[in-house]
């Protein structure tokens, strides 16, 4: 992206899944042969046309991203079906296929994870050294990235406010990790919920993962990236990690492409769920930065501490959390004194932005049951039962496997 685009002109979409042993499901770690089985050597990222596939910090994890900016969501999901269909292909020569959510349900990172041993590997092997990333929030852990551009001070402030105030409800709609270590966790976003700690070495780096009150560059600059490149100074002699992307907040800011990226989203059982989610939130963000619901300065007033409540709540109880914080619904567009389930928020938001006039007929569906029915996680808690067995949580996961290959969404 850059600073030709202005606000929901374009998106960037980022996909990660990861790569499992075909017969038992284990994790497999061969992004490597992927890529070499297209670019010949081993790569860390080939172009696809509309797409590219790359690497990522584990081995057992392959990324698929729009190559550039995407004009539109509405026909992503069939192009990642695609691409997902012909790495399965390529994997199937080598026993493997790709598994969706957030996180493996019973890989031991300890003793499992391989990291990316090919071209990029410093970058890597200084964020082990520093974090040590055998652990279930670094090498467990597949999300959905969406890129949003900006352009200037104003459009950066106001887009990053938006954010902001909506990151504390999109577990409700995206919480994919029930399950880890070979049990339900009790929380619905347990992918968060470890991120949470990954960098509680240098506790700057991810901070509260809702990002401080900064609405210009300079002020992000000051408030945000100063504090992480100082603290990692003394690990990072070489300077490696002195850049933007060592921002672990759940959503950051990149200067150098005009895009603030959010990186809360567990990945989905197939595109489709992936893409109408997306589509939900850009309605709604669209919505706040137009101040349909509260003025902008209003937005500004939000604390990392407030909205970071509100985040913990929804990380844990999804989409039942009951919100209490009248201001919160206030600035939603919520009036009167009812309490509010983070379901009805959502409700809401797709009914007064109209967002499913003009989407597909594929994303509405997505849209009801993810909804209506509840994020992936309470869909998966519903099959597993009470206290699954390890045969339980295989069959489910390999229906999982099954419904990304077809391209269609889990329904317990």
């Amino acid at each position: 992206m850059s600073a030709d685009y202005h606000l929901f002109d374009c998106f960037g979409v980022e996909l990660e899944y990861m790569i499992v042993d075909a017969k038992t499901l284990d994790v497999f770690p061969a992004s490597d042969r992927v890529l070499h089985a297209i670019a010949g050597a081993y790569e860390s990222e080939v172009e696809m046309g509309e797409l590219s596939w790359s690497n990522e910090l584990a081995l057992h994890v392959i990324e698929l991203k729009t190559n550039g900016p995407a004009g539109k969501l509405t026909d992503l999901a069939e192009k990642f079906d695609a691409d997902v269909r012909r790495i399965n292909e390529i994997l199937d020569a080598h026993g493997g296929r790709l598994m969706p959510t957030a996180m493996h349900p019973w890989m031991d990172p300890h003793t499992q994870t391989k990291l990316w041993p090919h071209e990029y590997s410093p970058v890597y092997e200084a964020f082990n050294r520093i974090f040590d990333c055998r652990g279930h929030g670094w090498s467990n852990l597949q999300s959905t990235h969406l890129n949003l551009p900006f352009s200037g001070d104003d459009e950066f402030g106001r887009l990053h406010a938006a954010i902001r105030l909506l990151m504390p409800i999109l577990p409700a709609l995206a919480a994919s990790s029930p399950v880890m270590d070979g049990a339900p966790t009790g929380v619905i976003d347990t992918r968060l919920e470890t991120y949470r700690y990954n960098s509680r070495k240098i506790p700057s780096v991810s901070g509260q993962v809702i990002p401080e009150a900064a609405f210009s560059r300079a002020e992000y600059d000051r408030m945000i990236l100063q504090h992480i490149y100082k603290d990692l100074a003394p690990h990072d002699p070489e300077g490696i990690l002195q850049f933007e992307w060592a921002n672990a907040r759940g959503a950051i800011a990149r200067f150098d492409r005009s895009a603030i990226e959010i990186r809360t989203l567990d990945v989905q059982e197939c595109p489709a769920a992936d893409i109408a989610i997306l589509q939900m939130i850009v309605a709604a963000l669209r919505a706040i930065v137009d101040e349909r619901f509260c003025p902008f300065e209003r937005q500004k007033a939000w604390s990392v501490g407030a909205l970071a409540e509100l985040h913990l709540q929804v990380i844990e109880e999804g989409e039942l959390a009951i919100i209490e914080n009248m201001d919160y619904l206030r600035a939603l567009g919520l009036e009167g004194t009812a309490r509010y389930t983070v379901r009805d928020i959502w409700r809401h938001l797709v009914e007064v932005t109209n967002v499913r006039v003009a989407v597909s007929e594929r994303s509405r569906n997505a849209m009801d049951v993810v909804v209506e029915k509840g994020p992936l996680s309470r869909r998966l808690l519903r099959r597993l039962g009470d206290a699954p067995d390890r045969r339980t949580i295989e069959g489910a996961y390999r229906e999982l496997c099954d419904c990304l290959q077809a391209g269609t969404l889990f329904d317990a």
